[in-house]
């Protein structure tokens, strides 16, 4: 068997046992035997279980970023990019929940560089999200009223929503990807749309804010 068909199989069982056991509890035997190898092939692929756990990190998260951008096709209207893209979010994180428990509790828990390579993937994604925000800010009106900080920090704030909802998405039953990504939609898009046309909701005492 080619080596990067081998290595791709040790990984499908490093995240299983990773996401279902976590980065502590996981055994590099359970992780050889679930994939069919001894444990001195697992050494000599991937060096030890820090390593093998960074790739898996690395791995899921390339994997997520792709699924984002490819669900997203560029030219649609505002709000039909950021539903496709929150879908594509979450349709990836329902059919992987294994990948998903790697890079939304194994990595962030456990220190650098773990957490340094998730940092990486959540930068990625919130920048194509601000660029689809900014876009519709665009789309609205040629001179956009959000600021660039105002449009990062939407970013931000959805970003981390997704995460969170994702997580709670897979644990709960019935809960499907369109139902969390239609959630999520309903519960930003109102108030990004009555942002983008200058209708603002602003804290008490500010002009224009309730009393």
């Amino acid at each position: 068997m080619p080596r990067a068909v081998r290595e791709q199989q040790m990984m499908d069982a490093a995240v299983r046992i990773f996401g279902q056991r976590g980065f502590r509890a996981a055994s590099m035997d359970e992780i050889a035997e679930l994939a069919g190898v001894s444990k001195p092939l697992v050494y000599l692929y991937l060096n030890s279980k820090d390593e093998l756990f960074s790739a898996c990190i690395r791995r899921e998260a390339n994997a997520l970023v792709a699924a984002v951008r490819a669900g997203v096709e560029p030219g649609q209207a505002a709000d039909r990019q950021l539903w496709e893209g929150l879908r594509a979010f979450f349709t990836h994180t329902a059919r992987n929940p294994d990948g998903w428990a790697v890079l939304y509790r194994q990595a962030r828990t456990h220190g650098e560089p773990f957490a340094g390579e998730v940092y990486v993937m959540r930068e990625e994604i919130v920048a194509f999200v601000t660029g689809l925000i900014g876009a519709a800010a665009r789309e609205v009106h040629h001179d956009p009223a959000l600021a660039d900080r105002d449009v990062a920090g939407l970013a931000q704030a959805l970003v981390g929503a997704a995460e969170s909802l994702a997580g709670w998405a897979n644990e709960t039953p019935g809960v499907s990807a369109k139902e969390a990504a239609a959630t999520l939609m309903n519960f930003s898009w109102a108030g990004l749309e009555n942002l983008m046309n200058g209708r603002p909701w602003l804290p008490p005492g500010q002009s224009g804010g309730p009393a």
